[in-house]
């Protein structure tokens, strides 16, 4: 069962990517790949992680936009959250940053909700999003519009590095422990 869900998780998140990533067909001879475009391409998908190493590269600044969990992951240090990125990687879009611990269908119903469990987590990239998942453990918030969706979980506190960050972001899930400024 596990195994169909892990797969079935797997179809999902790539059909999404590739609906999502359609490009209009063109008339010009396909392009070799090189150093520039292999590195671009490596931030244009989402980073699928089952594990800690995998999950601490991928929210890094060599990371991802998007990083989605097919388990519980846990971690035994801190996990960095920084980069810049945007939405898909189109820089005519917003700076959008998002940890998805969760599986879901073609219609994005959510299938199965995930655990990361962490001491502490830094979030330096702006516009970070937690989706439909949990969290546990201290959040540290030291960027611009930190999110957690309604229905997501922080299983720890959140603290602010300042009041601004604090009115920046958007809490809509459940928090166990405290929301307050910690510089």
């Amino acid at each position: 069962m596990k195994t169909k869900s892990i797969l079935l998780s797997l179809a999902v998140v790539a059909s999404l990517f590739v609906g999502c990533g359609k490009q209009p067909a063109s008339n010009t001879a396909p392009k070799t790949e090189t150093k520039t475009e292999a590195k671009t391409d490596a931030t244009t998908t989402a980073s699928i992680v089952d594990n800690a190493d995998a999950l601490t590269k991928a929210l890094s600044k060599e990371g991802t936009w998007i990083v989605a969990t097919l388990n519980d992951v846990t971690l035994d240090k801190e996990i960095v959250v920084e980069g810049e990125f945007h939405d898909k990687n189109d820089a005519s879009k917003a700076i959008y940053r998002k940890l998805a611990p969760y599986t879901q269908d073609d219609d994005h119903k959510v299938l199965e909700r995930f655990t990361v469990t962490v001491p502490k987590m830094t979030v330096k990239s702006e516009n970070f999003k937690v989706q439909a998942g949990i969290v546990k453990g201290d959040i540290y918030v030291e960027a611009k519009g930190f999110t957690l969706t309604k229905d997501a979980t922080i299983d720890g506190n959140i603290y602010y590095a300042s009041e601004d960050l604090q009115k920046t972001a958007k809490v809509e899930g459940k928090v166990t422990g405290k929301q307050e400024l910690k510089k």
